[in-house]
């Protein structure tokens, strides 16, 4: 019985955010994405609420949701708390229920559930409330911005002003990618009636880059348009069975996605020598290999790191070395390596996946970092002993590289670098709009 009234209440939720204003039904929707230069974060523009106003919101791939600070300034007439045991609640998976003894506000109602709103740059949470909003974005044909459509009764988190230390300046909040089922992607999703699919493209450049909610096509600006969907190579997706993070309930599984790496090779074939229990998941959460976007370089455990890092060091033994420049501990000397299409003439890197005709190579481009007019780095990251996941792969590994994630098949799909394509993830057409 029990069963029977939860899967009423998680119908009955889609029913009611599945209103899109004007009866127009897009087929996928597109959000801009910039790069902060000063914390390298990558922030995103939504608006939200009655008078709508744009929020600014630094993106997480694996995040729970979307949270905004409600302290400061967040005036809507259509804002709406959810009440305890309500089908917003069960949809959530929030069992918290509380009361907020102060004049009514966005963020404090008595009778309203909380949820844990997680800043995952600083790795901090803290109790909130669950609430409903008018969110609006833009439609797409996966060529130009379309018309602008309305979910009126989006989901999010509201937290407190305290929780937005250390995110980049004027952001207010974050806008979680996770696989939670109340992500913006499955929220998306839910109100138009798409495929619970999204790709994002983010940029190396100071053009924004770009984040599509459903299907392809993925086109950018190219000699003729490029398609990036037609070059997807797809691996399969894990679930962690232990939530990553800040705070969670028992038994409650990650919304990050994790992938499975076989092995590491490094330029002419070289297999990195490791420890490879350490790539997959333990059961208590601990290893494997997920993606990340707050976190802006790949981070690898200590005997991954210094097996990987002495392999490419081998490989490029011709070339001598300057001083580290940090974080960084392998760097070069600019001068002393040429340019090519993407990137940099060093090594390729291959993540093997699920098996060997299945790699992610990352090139010159992805993998090192111009610390200077004078010196290269490469730009991986020393994670210490025995951290939560062994290999974090970070954004700038996978800039200018389209990533489709697939909720509904649990798949990762990725292009390899664009510039292979004479194309670049700052290419979408935002200029045109609809």
């Amino acid at each position: 019985m029990a069963s029977s009234l939860g899967s009423l209440l998680f119908v009955s939720f889609l029913y009611f955010i599945s209103h899109p204003s004007h009866g127009f039904r897009p087929k996928a929707l597109v959000l801009p994405v910039s790069k902060d230069a000063s914390t390298l974060q990558y922030t995103t523009l939504i608006s939200q609420r009655t008078p709508l106003v744009p929020v600014k919101l630094v993106l997480d791939l694996g995040g729970q949701f979307l949270w905004v600070d409600c302290d400061q300034n967040y005036v809507s007439s259509t804002y709406h708390p959810a009440r305890c045991h309500s089908a917003q609640c069960s949809l959530a998976r929030s069992t918290a229920c509380g009361d907020c003894f102060s004049t009514p506000r966005p963020g404090c109602y008595n009778n309203t559930c909380g949820l844990d709103p997680d800043n995952t740059i600083t790795h901090t949470a803290t109790g909130g409330q669950l609430g409903y909003d008018v969110v609006s974005v833009r439609s797409t044909d996966g060529s130009n911005p379309g018309r602008v459509v309305a979910v009126s009764n989006f989901l999010f988190v509201c937290a407190p002003t305290f929780l937005l230390e250390g995110l980049a300046s004027g952001a207010t909040g974050m806008a979680g990618l996770g696989r939670a089922r109340i992500g913006l992607p499955s929220q998306f999703a839910s109100a138009f009636s798409f495929h619970k699919k999204f790709a994002i493209c983010l940029t190396s450049s100071t053009s924004d880059g770009v984040v599509f909610f459903g299907d392809g096509p993925y086109n950018f600006l190219g000699e003729p348009i490029i398609d990036a969907s037609k070059f997807l190579t797809y691996t399969p997706l894990y679930i962690n069975p232990v939530s990553t993070a800040a705070a969670f309930s028992q038994g409650e599984p990650s919304t990050e996605y994790f992938i499975g790496v076989k092995s590491i090779r490094i330029g002419d074939n070289k297999t990195v020598p490791l420890n490879t229990s350490l790539l997959s998941i333990d059961s208590n959460g601990y290893g494997g290999v997920k993606i990340s976007t707050v976190d802006p370089y790949t981070v690898m455990e200590a005997s991954i790191f210094a097996a990987f890092t002495e392999a490419f060091v081998e490989q490029l033994a011709a070339i001598s070395r300057v001083a580290a420049v940090k974080p960084f501990e392998v760097c070069y000397s600019a001068e002393n390596l040429s340019s090519t299409r993407v990137g940099p003439s060093v090594p390729f890197i291959n993540l093997v996946l699920q098996n060997d005709g299945v790699t992610w190579t990352i090139t010159g481009s992805n993998s090192m970092v111009q610390v200077s007019d004078e010196v290269l780095c490469l730009g991986f990251v020393n994670g210490g002993s025995n951290p939560r996941t062994s290999i974090v792969i970070g954004a700038y590994q996978f800039e200018d590289n389209l990533l489709q994630i697939d909720l509904a098949r649990s798949r990762l799909g990725f292009t390899g670098s664009l510039f292979w394509e004479r194309t670049t993830c700052s290419n979408f057409n935002f200029t045109s709009i609809a």
